[in-house]
């Protein structure tokens, strides 16, 4: 039984309406279409509220990690602002807003587990690219689950992977 979830934000959480997953959800910051107001372009990914109900029933700790490339200050309050727009208050135990290297949300695991006493084999990230979550965490040597993309079947690694995921209420599956 998994006693912690990590869940990446973009393109795991929360997607851009216009393109899904069929490229990585990062285009919709740089756009100028887009990057005025994101979050007008953003939806919640199916099932995301109802997933993370389940798990908070079943007293799994969750955990936000998502990358940002701001200083930590500005990050985090962008990712605050996500939480609200979406009305996820209070399904996360923590929130944070990691750094942008791909070994970074991996650091951020171990940081947690050790400080809240979890083993890593009671830990599951999950997310949808394979660099910045799924190899970030099983570098760290924690289970980890791929949301199935375009972007992520053209992956050199990426598509190699066998733990995916199609939608988000298959965690359940998992813990």
């Amino acid at each position: 039984m998994k006693q912690i979830i990590f869940f990446d934000g973009d393109g795991t959480l929360w997607y851009p309406e216009k393109t899904a997953y069929q490229q990585l959800p990062h285009w919709i910051y740089k756009d100028p279409k887009t990057s005025m107001d994101p979050l007008k372009h953003l939806i919640l990914t199916p099932h995301a509220k109802a997933t993370l109900t389940e798990l908070r029933a079943q007293e799994i700790q969750v955990v936000l990690l998502s990358t940002h490339p701001h200083p930590p200050d500005e990050a985090a309050r962008i990712l605050q602002a996500k939480i609200r727009h979406f009305q996820l208050e209070g399904y996360f135990d923590e929130v944070h807003a990691t750094r942008a290297y791909e070994a970074s949300k991996g650091e951020f695991m171990v940081e947690i587990l050790k400080r809240r006493k979890i083993p890593k084999d009671g830990a599951l990230m999950v997310g949808d690219t394979y660099n910045w979550d799924y190899k970030s965490a099983k570098d760290q040597g924690i289970d980890a689950l791929l949301m199935e993309s375009v972007y992520q079947k053209q992956h050199p690694q990426g598509r190699g992977v066998r733990r995916t995921i199609t939608g988000l209420k298959e965690i359940l599956d998992y813990i």
